[in-house]
């Protein structure tokens, strides 16, 4: 019996085989340190590295490459969103849906009296209503940040909306795409976003170690860098390059997973987020439907068009923890049990206090074989 991987909005797997050649290239051809010399293969590696970053811009529509700023994954996107711009006295509105790589940054600064949070909540679907957020708004509110869609119900949120609100109001709005990027099309062209943030390891399909952060023109001004360091670029200076993308970029880049990244977006390109969207779609609700038809089981969230690949159940009498074991041991489905580090949102839809749900996921891959 072979695996059936139902884990796509922790880890997409599997990977398209151009991701595997790429960071084998990397690792047994390459093995340069990126942007750091001027001999032949490092100038070939850097190459890479700024076709990577144009391809993502491409994907995002961002008005330039050097708006996308390459992280250590979707966490550390985050964590430079919240931190590198949030100030004593601030004010920020969240939502209960969030994933604990926008709470606990914000748990963190609130600990510290540094600034104030409201939570907008959510319905039993997981939706966040627009009017909600309104009305959380105050005059100090210097950021919004919401998550584009749910990594427990796979909800879509009206970020359209909620993002005018927040250029109304003179906020940031940041969005996190962790569970959208590569599954639905994002064009910050047409969104009122000014931060998006998420992993390359996810839809995106890219290895493990690379997070993205796009940044609207004029952000920049007001986001702090939050670890200085070597960027290969004024090296004769000791202060911190205010030029992009190496304002933010210190340290030595993950070259095995931005050579990984770079193949995972021109797989994406060829293939189509529109494409891969419909796929997901088309799986997500034949997946509904027969969990639905299955006595004693309870599925959450709305309907397969308005979330994305991300299913929740909860079978009467077994925990989580018991029964996603049961499905790798007996069946060799793999799937993901508990709170998703999502807590507010399993109190939204009422399973924190049975310990969560067990989430199914579907990627690129999935098959209709597969359910």
């Amino acid at each position: 019996m072979s695996r059936i991987y139902l884990d796509n909005a922790a880890t997409s797997f599997p990977k398209p085989d151009s991701v595997h050649a790429a960071v084998d290239r990397f690792n047994r051809q390459v093995g340069v340190s990126l942007g750091r010399g001027a001999y032949r293969d490092a100038m070939d590696a850097q190459a890479v590295v700024t076709r990577c970053r144009k391809r993502a811009a491409d994907l995002l529509g961002a008005e330039s490459p050097d708006r996308i700023i390459f992280t250590f994954n979707g966490t550390d996107s985050l964590n430079l969103a919240i931190h590198g711009l949030l100030q004593p006295g601030d004010h920020v509105v969240t939502t209960v849906m969030e994933h604990n790589s926008v709470l606990r940054p914000l748990r963190d600064l609130r600990d510290r009296q540094q600034v104030e949070v409201s939570y907008a909540p959510a319905d039993a679907e997981g939706r966040v209503a627009v009017d909600d957020v309104r009305a959380a708004m105050r005059d100090n509110t210097k950021l919004v940040a919401v998550t584009h869609a749910s990594n427990v119900t796979g909800t879509i949120q009206p970020i359209e909306d909620i993002g005018e609100i927040a250029r109304e109001a003179g906020a940031v709005f940041l969005v996190d795409a962790a569970q959208t990027a590569g599954h639905l099309p994002i064009d910050v062209s047409q969104l009122p976003a000014d931060l998006v943030a998420c992993a390359g390891h996810k839809g995106l399909l890219g290895p493990l170690g690379v997070g993205l952060l796009y940044i609207r023109p004029g952000i920049e001004a007001r986001l702090r860098s939050i670890r200085q360091g070597g960027t290969g670029s004024k090296s004769e200076d000791d202060r911190q390059p205010e030029s992009l993308p190496d304002k933010y970029e210190s340290g030595n880049h993950n070259g095995p997973a931005l050579f990984g990244l770079d193949a995972a977006l021109q797989y994406l390109d060829e293939r189509g987020i529109a494409a891969i969207q419909q796929h997901e779609e088309q799986l997500t609700g034949q997946l509904m439907d027969m969990l639905g038809k299955t006595r004693g089981i309870h599925v959450y969230g709305p309907a397969a068009n308005q979330r994305v690949g991300v299913v929740s159940v909860a079978i009467n009498g077994f925990e989580p923890q018991i029964l996603a074991g049961i499905l790798d041991e007996n069946f060799e489905v793999q799937t993901r049990a508990g709170l998703h580090c999502a807590p507010g949102a399993h109190r939204a839809i009422g399973t924190f206090d049975q310990g969560g749900t067990v989430r199914l996921s579907v990627g690129p891959f999935t098959s209709t074989t597969d359910l």
